[in-house]
């Protein structure tokens, strides 16, 4: 199992394993207990345990502690399902796209890129040096912070801010 790892940064403390899923990646990762909360909350987790392929850009529980206080503790609400999904949804693609490539986007496409996702919101993608920034649709930018860390059914980019759908 090691040997599988190797390639993958360690995520929150935690060997990432290519053969295992999103799912069972973050579960490990200390740094991904609001996302996981959350995504168990939204019932996601069949979601992102089947095969994908997905890219999920994974908000830290920092970032999810920058939210204005007590978004987390509301939108984790069952009354807010619906919208914590949205959101939730909003940072997940439907492929597998590592960070060559979305450079390679947006290279192509004179600087910016969009990135639609499952969740129905388009994220513009750039480059800022050598790190690839994500802007939602209500101007808020999040970095990515840990780039390709491979899962059995796609790819995880760790990223420093909640992004937000339109409102």
């Amino acid at each position: 199992m090691a040997a599988v790892a190797a390639d993958n940064p360690m995520v929150g403390g935690a060997a990432m394993y290519a053969d295992k899923n999103i799912v069972e990646n973050a579960v490990n990762s200390a740094d991904h207990t609001t996302l996981v909360a959350a995504v168990k909350a939204a019932g996601l987790v069949d979601t992102l345990a089947s095969p994908g392929p997905f890219t999920v850009f994974a908000p830290t529980n920092e970032a999810f502690a920058m939210l204005k206080a007590g978004t987390v503790e509301t939108l984790l609400k069952p009354e807010n399902k619906d919208l914590l999904t949205k959101i939730l949804t909003c940072h997940v693609v439907a492929a597998d796209a590592m960070s060559d490539a979305i450079a390679g986007m947006i290279a192509d496409d004179g600087g910016a890129h969009d990135v639609p996702t499952v969740g129905g919101c388009t994220l513009s993608a750039k480059m800022s040096g050598d790190t690839i920034t994500l802007t939602d649709e209500r101007g808020r930018t999040a970095n990515v912070t840990i780039a390709d860390v491979k899962q059995s059914n796609g790819v995880i980019h760790v990223i420093d801010a909640v992004l937000l759908p339109a409102e």
